[in-house]
């Protein structure tokens, strides 16, 4: 498990966007990263489980949150150019973007897998991470020192049968943090990484291995670490790297 030892206020006065922070490590990103001093921006599909969020950081008197729905799957170029604009007026700039939201997909051989599916699962774990960056470049750079974490997978650096469309999205994630790391590097002072959170008590892991037992693999607070280090000043020289939080 990665070691990190975070101050507790390692984050304040940080502005950090968290997508998919209506549950699972996505909510307990947002949850944590409010909890050491940073305002986040909760995007999600879901109102009501980014209100309940919100209102669990509002109860415990940290930053207060802001809210922003958007479904991924099928918001359009003009969406993210809109939530980009919504921010610049609010906030000048952004210190941190954690993609985090994903679909699992299909679990079967690429011989029977379903075209729309695969094109669900491309729009979320891919293209709307690669638009929403795009968008949001601007207000990063206007940022000191911005992070951007792009969530990949085991299964995106060694792929492994009947993974299909996931495993595929989640190299093409890698391929995507290198270019754009590789990028900015020399002209800007945004950084970009990858994290693999590993196997992880999440719904989307009960899906995919139905028969494992609920205690087997780490909770979400538990691989919390990494996701502040890499959110954190001390990561400033970290580009262009894969980050694993299970080993």
């Amino acid at each position: 498990m990665f070691k990190y030892d975070a101050p507790p206020a390692l984050l304040k006065d940080k502005i950090i966007l968290v997508t998919g922070a209506g549950s699972g490590i996505g909510r307990t990103a947002a949850l944590t990263y409010a909890s050491y001093g940073a305002t986040v921006v909760l995007l999600g599909r879901t109102t009501s489980k980014l209100e309940a969020v919100y209102d669990e950081i509002e109860s415990n008197g940290w930053p207060q949150a802001a809210i922003y729905p958007m479904n991924l799957e099928g918001a359009s170029e003009q969406d993210y150019a809109n939530l980009a604009a919504t921010l610049e007026q609010e906030f000048g700039h952004l210190d941190g973007l954690l993609n985090n939201a994903g679909l699992l997909g299909e679990l079967k051989p690429i011989a029977q897998y379903d075209a729309e599916t695969w094109q669900r699962v491309m729009q979320v774990n891919l293209n709307a991470p690669f638009l929403l960056t795009r968008e949001l470049l601007p207000l990063l750079r206007n940022a000191d020192h911005a992070s951007v974490i792009f969530t990949s997978s085991t299964v995106g650096h060694e792929g492994r049968a009947n993974w299909g469309a996931y495993s595929v999205s989640k190299f093409a994630t890698e391929g995507l943090m290198q270019t754009l790391a590789d990028e900015e590097d020399g002209i800007s002072q945004v950084r970009v990484n990858s994290l693999n959170p590993g196997g992880t008590r999440t719904a989307m892991r009960a899906t995919a291995f139905p028969g494992e037992a609920a205690d087997a693999r780490p909770a979400p607070e538990e691989i919390m670490p990494l996701y502040l280090y890499l959110m954190s000043t001390d990561s400033i020289n970290e580009s262009g790297k894969a980050f694993h939080a299970q080993r």
